[in-house]
């Protein structure tokens, strides 16, 4: 929305439509509230933080005998996993005005890193490859989508300048991809630090990075290796701006393949078995001949699966989402102070990037895992996992993004400046990013359901815990069309307002 319409709606004495929006986002989740399960089921919780604060204030770095191979593994699935996201989104973001592109990438990146995990992990085993693809997929998919974003919202004064006849290559790389460099290198550096989290939570699943040792620390109460090993995790990601050079990036994937174990068994029978007969639904595999008793019999079998399992899941899917996107947009305006140089100084401030660093580089998945095990199976975990990670990402965006905005010598201080004089001014691209999350707190609301909290998740878990691979993706594949349902309203969310992403890291 332009200022001057904006201007308009106050002379009207009508709240703008970024407040309207807000407003109604708002009542959802009022009403999403009402009809959540957010009881405690734990009889004593207290007890076990009491336990989990004490791990906490003392590490113990030397119970996880092979630390350092977990940690080099991490990063080495996320290297690669990352590296090869970037090259072919980069390309796909070339042709994104294709349909069938735009539609190939929103199914892969509509399909969470831990389900891609799971799938492969049914052909080729817990090996590399399975790890690489499971983040390489979907990563390709957001990373096209952002190039694109990114190469639309660039400065085309530069095109005005091209001699005419120029070549559309030559173009390209010297009047587009110049003012969009900048932006690449920024948000392949943060893409990184989302294929660490990545790779760490692919431990769950059993892969041999730092989630696999948190897994098992955590299911023996060992909270003071899991402290360590969350400590571990944070200096990684803390520090990635000063190890991640473009110059020792060969020298580190090369580091990445040689570390990966050789000769991935890739069996064919396993392949064939799992497209050829595995994921077909059960009525179409065990019938002799497509006639109309085998339809009818799919058709029965399609509805009670809808109706039994997706629907349920996809109710809670979307009431989960609902009250997460709104309490992190209130957590981002909360926490976007503490890291602005136009509310505290600059040791407070340090403080401040210290505690959003620590809260947005923890995964949502060992969040909620956390939270699980003090308040039980309920949807208050993942409400307060989700809320926290999305807080802290938009509430760092949002801080960076007031550094450069000027302030009147005579401007107020304290509550009056947030409130008349720096929330009016960055709500606008707080909408922006927050609106941008929306897909990305959907995908992860579904991948929380593993933890047996009751959203598409938990019964897609529970698909593959049975070994009912075709229940497995027709689950997936509702997932992947409510996630693409969600980018696409938000988008038109986006373009309505007039919100741009050209900032937005997430």
């Amino acid at each position: 929305m332009t200022s001057t319409a904006r201007e308009r709606a106050a002379a009207r004495g009508q709240p703008s439509p970024m407040v309207r929006t807000s407003v109604v986002f708002v009542g959802i989740a009022v009403l999403a509230a009402f009809a959540a399960d957010i009881e405690i089921t734990t009889a004593d919780p207290w007890s076990e933080f009491g336990r989990m604060a004490l791990g906490a204030v003392t590490p113990d770095f030397t119970a996880t005998e092979r630390l350092a191979e977990a940690v080099a593994m991490t990063v080495a699935f996320a290297l690669l996993g990352v590296t090869v996201a970037n090259i072919c989104g980069f390309a796909l973001a070339l042709a994104f005005h294709v349909r069938a592109v735009r539609v190939g990438c929103a199914v892969v990146r509509a399909v969470h890193e831990l389900f891609w995990a799971l799938i492969f992990l049914q052909i080729f085993g817990l090996s590399p490859l399975t790890g690489i693809l499971a983040i390489a997929i979907p990563y390709t998919g957001i990373i096209a989508k952002v190039y694109s974003e990114i190469l639309e919202e660039a400065d085309h004064a530069p095109l005005r300048i091209v001699p005419a006849g120029s070549s559309r290559i030559s173009v390209f790389l010297f009047a587009r991809l110049p003012e969009a460099w900048v932006h690449f290198k920024t948000y392949a550096l943060y893409r990184l630090e989302c294929g660490l989290r990545s790779s760490a939570v692919l431990g769950f699943v059993g892969l041999p990075t730092l989630g696999y040792h948190l897994d098992s620390a955590f299911r023996q109460g060992n909270y003071a290796e899991v402290s360590a090993l969350l400590i571990v995790f944070y200096i990684i990601v803390a520090t990635m701006r000063r190890w991640m050079h473009r110059r020792l990036l060969p020298v580190y994937l090369i580091g990445a393949i040689l570390m990966m174990p050789g000769g991935v068994d890739i069996s064919m029978a396993n392949i064939l078995r799992f497209l050829g007969s595995d994921i077909v639904p059960f009525p179409l595999r065990m019938a002799q001949s497509i006639d109309g008793a085998t339809l009818a019999a799919l058709g029965h079998w399609t509805a009670a699966m809808f109706t039994e399992e997706a629907l349920p899941g996809i109710v809670n899917t979307l009431i989960l989402t609902m009250i997460a996107l709104v309490v992190s947009g209130i957590g981002a305006l909360t926490m976007f102070p503490l890291i602005s140089p136009k509310f505290f100084g600059k040791r407070q401030r340090i403080f401040g990037h210290a505690v959003l660093v620590i809260i947005r580089s923890t995964p949502e998945y060992i969040l909620a895992y956390v939270f699980l095990q003090l308040w039980g199976p309920s949807m208050a975990p993942a409400i307060v996992a989700l809320s926290l990670h999305n807080s802290a990402i938009i509430g760092h965006l949002i801080g960076r993004h007031t550094e450069s905005m000027k302030i009147r010598a005579d401007a107020p201080r304290g509550v009056n400046l947030y409130a008349y004089d720096i929330l009016p001014r960055i709500y606008p691209q707080f909408l922006a990013f927050l609106f941008y999350r929306w897909e990305v707190i959907l995908r992860e609301t579904a991948i929380l359901g593993i933890l047996g909290i009751p959203t598409l998740g938990f019964y897609i878990d529970s698909a593959f815990a049975d070994v009912r691979y075709d229940r497995a993706l027709f689950l997936i594949i509702v997932t992947a069309a409510l996630n693409i349902a969600v980018d696409t309203l938000s988008r038109r969310i986006r373009s309505r307002l007039r919100l741009k992403t050209t900032l937005d890291n997430g």
